[in-house]
Order: structure tokens, then sequence, then C-alpha cells
């Protein structure tokens, strides 16, 4: 419900903050293209000062969405120790409740609210946004199975959910803005709402409850004063642990510690230092796909709605990539391993094999003057999107996992995606500002530099040590 109401809701907010712009626009410079019912043509929008205006906001709301959610992730961890992972789901649908409501608001009130206000509603994601969401379903995920394979199936499965909302979310935005514009932010927010007794199902617990997990110091005589997870702390209820807010005075020292630990868990651990740099690169080079909406747009004219069409066929190779084909591989590799530590070199391979997808499909994407060349380069960059499963994997694989370190570990690699995706949000929008200004095949510009990167991310990979 969480991934379709983010569907339901990228689609549209283009339309409206462009549909702002542009009557702005035209109101200054040429009155008459205004229709008699006060409406603009969405073709008419598609002029160079109007899409750079679109992205100069979009990619300074989908930087302060993420700069928001990555100063409150350790702090997270504590309000999942102290009242679990519960109140920090239920934190996390507030932002995106507001960010339909704020929405709905800026685009009615065009005579109260400027159109740059768009940009505040994503200050509430310091309430939590996608890497603490992440976060705790990965960690979830990684308790109901202990089997290192069978975990990397069930990434597939939760991978291939936000997939199928991919295909679905897209035509069904499209179809609902062709209906009516606002349409979408009300589902969105009826989806948000929808969610929270799907939340309050979860068991009463915090995170610790489902996994214990102890610090790397502990001995025999039990866990030091330094053990304690990232995302979820110790059982306030339990003798052998103590309480992270007992143990220490203050929250601003007990962050301070989590960020100690960060360090710590990460030295001298060669094998997930590269992960870390390839989880960042290929955090940066996907940050991509945020464009892709502008890019079809303004590349062949379209409107929003007939490129959300666009991404729900991209969208048909994701899910059954990862629902069907990775899955059944994963399984097969299960019945007929022979060779002790050959899943890690599937996943290995399989994330290398990703990568090169993706700078494949990605170049494509970047040359696609036609119709047929986009919706081909689409479906080869899609064939890419298996990469977290494998990388994912890695993590817990035997090759870089400690003894009890899967909160600690998810929680690094988290934060690690998310600095890659904070450096990319601002990067991708002066490059696609710039590719606007170039015109022509340097509309391509964001997508050659991120195959680019997406090529330093394969020679991160194969420098894993076996």
């Amino acid at each position: 419900m969480v991934q379709m109401a983010q569907a339901l809701y990228t689609l549209p907010l283009n339309r409206v903050i462009e549909l702002r712009l542009c009557e702005e626009h035209y109101a200054r410079n040429d009155p008459s293209a205004i229709q008699r019912d006060g409406t603009i043509p969405e073709k008419l929008c598609k002029i160079d000062e109007v899409q750079r205006q679109l992205a100069w906001l979009q990619g300074i709301m989908e930087t302060t969405l993420v700069v928001c959610d990555f100063v409150v992730t350790i702090p997270f961890s504590f309000i999942a120790e102290r009242f679990g992972i519960r109140a920090v789901l239920l934190c996390n649908l507030v932002p995106r409740v507001f960010l339909s409501a704020w929405a709905l608001a800026v685009g009615n009130y065009s005579h109260v609210l400027p159109t740059k206000a768009i940009i505040a509603g994503p200050f509430l994601a310091i309430l939590g946004g996608e890497c603490v969401f992440q976060s705790t379903i990965f960690t979830l995920t990684s308790t109901l199975s202990k089997e290192y394979v069978q975990r990397a199936a069930y990434f597939s499965y939760i991978s291939s959910t936000s997939y199928v909302v991919s295909f679905m979310g897209p035509t069904l935005a499209s179809l609902t803005m062709s209906l009516n514009l606002w349409l979408p932010f009300w589902l969105n927010i009826g989806l948000l709402l929808c969610a929270l007794p799907t939340v309050r199902r979860l068991p009463e617990t915090n995170i610790s409850h489902i996994l214990p997990i102890t610090g790397e110091d502990e001995g025999l005589d039990g866990p030091s004063d330094e053990a304690g997870p990232l995302l979820a702390g110790r059982d306030p209820s339990a003798s052998r642990y103590s309480n992270a807010f007992e143990t220490h005075p203050g929250i601003l020292q007990s962050i301070i510690h989590a960020a100690r630990k960060l360090v710590r868990l990460v030295m001298g651990r060669r094998n997930f230092q590269v992960l870390l740099c390839s989880f960042f690169l290929t955090a940066l080079a996907s940050s991509d796909t945020k464009l892709l909406i502008q890019y079809i747009s303004k590349r062949y004219e379209w409107t929003f709605a007939q490129a959300g069409y666009m991404l729900s066929a991209k969208a048909i190779v994701n899910f059954t990539l990862l629902a069907i084909l990775v899955p059944r591989i994963i399984r097969t590799s299960m019945a007929s391993k022979t060779v002790h530590g050959s899943e890690v070199r599937l996943n290995y391979l399989g994330a290398e094999v990703s990568i090169a997808v993706s700078v494949i499909g990605v170049l494509c994407v970047a040359l696609s003057f036609k119709f047929w060349m986009l919706l081909t380069a689409l479906i080869i960059y899609a064939l890419g999107s298996a990469l977290p499963v494998f990388t994912m994997s890695l993590v817990k694989s035997p090759l870089i996992a400690l003894a009890d370190s899967d909160i600690q570990d998810f929680s690094i690699v988290m934060l690690t995606k998310t600095l890659g995706s904070l450096i990319g949000a601002p990067l991708m929008t002066v490059l696609w500002v710039q590719a606007i200004k170039i015109g022509g095949a340097g509309l391509g510009l964001p997508y050659f530099v991120s195959a680019c990167i997406y090529l330093v991310a394969a020679f991160v990979v194969a420098r894993l040590r076996f």
C-alpha cells in the first residue's frame, strides 16, 4: 500500500508543478495561449523554460527528502528500541500523507500559495523517509529464514512486490489523472490510511524481540557497554540486556555511540567496504530513474499520462525477472549446489551481470531517438533491476557477514545507499538542466554519466575477495 501510494503521487506531482509554472509563464509572455476555460494544453508546457524550472523544483524536493531521511535514520533506531517498529512505521506514514495533502493545497490555491511553496512538503520527512522504511523492511525480511540462499529468495519476493506496484502504479496514476488531476492524490491518502491497520497487525514488539543482536565486543562475561544495534535496541524487559536510554544519559550521546559503532563495523572488513562502495555508486547511478518521467515527456513531447504507460511497460519486465526468474534460479542453485560457497559466487556473478546489463540499458536510453528505441532500451535497463537482490544477499554471505550483525549491517547499507541518492539527486538535476539547454542528443546527458558510474561500480564489485 505504501509503494502504490508513492507511485500514485509521483506522476501527477510532475503535472501539478508543470501546470503552475506553465500558467505563470504564459500569463507573463503569451496570455493568448490560455484557453477560454483558463486551461493550457499540456504540450505547450514542454518548452525549455518551464521544463528547467520543473527540473529544479523536483531536484530540490528530492534532495530535501533524502537529506531529512538521512539525518533521522540513526535517531529512529532509538525510537525503534524504545517504542518498537510499529511506532517507526506509523511515523513514516505521516510525511507521506502530508506530501499529497500539500500538493492538493498548492495545486488548488494558487492565489494563496506560490508555486515554490511545493518544496515545503518534503521537510516533514524528518519523521522518516525511504531509508528508515526500507531498513525496517529488509531487517524484518532477514529474520524470516536462517538459510542464506532462502533469504535471497525472500529479498527477491520483497523487491518483486515493489515492481508489481511499479507496473500497476503508473498505469493507475495515468488513468486516474486523465479523469481528474487530483484523484491520484486522494487515492494516495486513502491507501496510506488503509496501511494503518496493517501496521497495527505487526507483533507488539521491537526488532530486538524478533532478532536479538549483540555487539562485536561481547565476551564470555556478557555484552559490553558498547554493544547494541543500530536499527533497534535491546529488549528492555530482558535482564541480560540494558536499555540504551538508561545506559546513556542523553539521546545525543546515544547517537554518537551508534555512529562510533557504525565506524567499527566497517573498519577492518575489506569486502564489506568494497560492497558499500558498490552500493554507493549504484545508488548514485540509479538516481537517473527519477528523471525518466520528465525525460520521456520532454524528448517526445508526450503528456505525463502517456509517459506513465511507458514506465508500466518497464515494470512488467522488472516483475517477471524478480518474481519468477530470479527466485527460480536461486531455488535451482539450492537444489543442485555441491560446492561450498557456490551460492556466494552465484550472487557475485548475478551482481556483475546486473550491473553490465544496466550499463547497456542506460546507454540505450540516452541514445533513444524514436519511441521503439526507448521501449527496447527500457526493457534492457529493467533487466538490471535484480542487482539489489544479489547485493543484499552478499551482505549476509559468509564472505562479509559477522555473527549477529544483521541489523547493523542493513542499517549501514541503507545509510550508504541514501548517501548515494543524496549526492545523486542534485547531480542528476544539474545534468538534466544542462541537457535541456543542449537539446537534441544532449538530452541523454544524465544517462551517459549514469552509465559511466555503473561501469565504475562493476570494477569495484570485481575487487571482492573470495
